[in-house]
């Protein structure tokens, strides 16, 4: 049984990845801030499900809150440490940037600090496909470069990538950053479009469609996603002999044990089918307001995910219109609509 602290358990990825990993026999403890970013009651009721599980347990905190989050780290004496908690959301990122240095910079520091202090086997975190910013080459491989990020999130998010590095040559801490793209799925956050398409027109209200439509994004369905995760922690890198030795495709750093890994579904979807896949699930239309490119937003992204089949024998495929039908049916549960 390995003891997983996971940051973020009552965030939308980190419930559900502390679920799989119980249900796998693992012993789990969350560490979550419960911030009011959307919901608090919808992160109540993760939390609570989670509870059911006797190798469950769990605090309350910020990130950015160090003697908290080592007090939490010294008391459970992870083996793993997987970092999903942060300030996410590219959009927000506009209305309140420094909310995303506080969370994402210091709070990933302390993070990697405590991962440190208790030399654990393996430390995860999660990135973004946004950090490809505005890199058209696609499918976006982990060995492109992705220096020019077009919001202080995926600038965030970049750095947190550049600090693991440091930190796994500096310590030797093997690390593992996850480069996720659009995540959907049950449970999920009010704030992102599909959650927000299916409200609206259940509602009878618009929905916006930026870009006039053309838009094209490699939806990930979140119980791909963290199955993806549970490989990975057990794909932990080690820091090359020579950097001869690291195979072509390979992110493995050739001066640490660090690599870097894509998860998504490895399918350019276009926004428009997207829409037309909740459309068909829900039985009803939407009231389409279609609108120009938001600001720091890029017209596509798509996974090359080589890598993590190679790592993991594993690749996402749950199909977006079969989990579409499956987040329509949880949301109508939910909400009883």
């Amino acid at each position: 049984m390995q003891k997983v602290l996971i940051t973020g358990t009552a965030g939308f990825i980190g419930f559900h990845l502390a679920k799989l990993l119980l249900a796998n026999g693992d012993r789990v403890h969350g560490f979550d801030g419960m911030t009011d970013y959307y919901d608090v009651r919808l992160k109540q009721r993760r939390h609570a499900a989670l509870l059911q599980s006797p190798n469950f347990s769990c605090d309350e905190g910020m990130l950015e809150d160090s003697e908290k989050l080592d007090a939490v780290a010294d008391r459970f004496e992870p083996d793993v440490i997987v970092h999903l908690a942060g300030q996410a959301g590219v959009r927000h990122s506009l209305e309140n940037p420094r909310s995303y240095i506080e969370g994402n910079i210091v709070g990933t520091f302390n993070v990697m600090e405590a991962a440190r202090r208790h030399s654990v086997q393996h430390l995860l975190m999660a990135s973004t496909s946004s950090v490809y910013g505005a890199n058209t080459d696609m499918p976006y491989s982990e060995c492109d470069k992705a220096d020019t990020q077009l919001t202080i999130y995926a600038a965030t998010k970049k750095a947190n990538e550049s600090m693991g590095h440091s930190y796994a040559h500096l310590w030797g801490i093997p690390t593992t950053m996850f480069r996720f793209f659009t995540v959907y799925g049950t449970w999920g956050r009010p704030d992102l479009a599909y959650y927000k398409f299916v409200d609206a027109i259940l509602d009878d209200r618009p929905i916006d469609i930026y870009n006039h439509g053309n838009m094209y994004r490699d939806f990930t369905y979140v119980d791909d996603l963290v199955c993806a995760i549970s490989l990975l922690i057990q794909a932990v890198p080690v820091r090359p002999d020579t950097p001869e030795d690291i195979e072509e495709g390979d992110s493995l750093s050739p001066v640490a044990p660090f690599r870097i890994v894509n998860i998504g579904n490895s399918d350019k979807v276009k926004l428009l089918d997207f829409i037309e896949a909740i459309e068909d699930a829900l039985g009803k239309k939407a009231i389409r307001n279609y609108m120009g490119m938001q600001k720091g937003d890029v017209p596509a992204t798509w996974a090359n995910t080589d890598l993590l089949q190679r790592l993991t024998g594993y690749r996402p495929q749950t199909d977006f219109n079969d989990g579409i039908r499956m987040f329509v049916d949880w949301f109508r549960e939910y909400y009883g609509k």
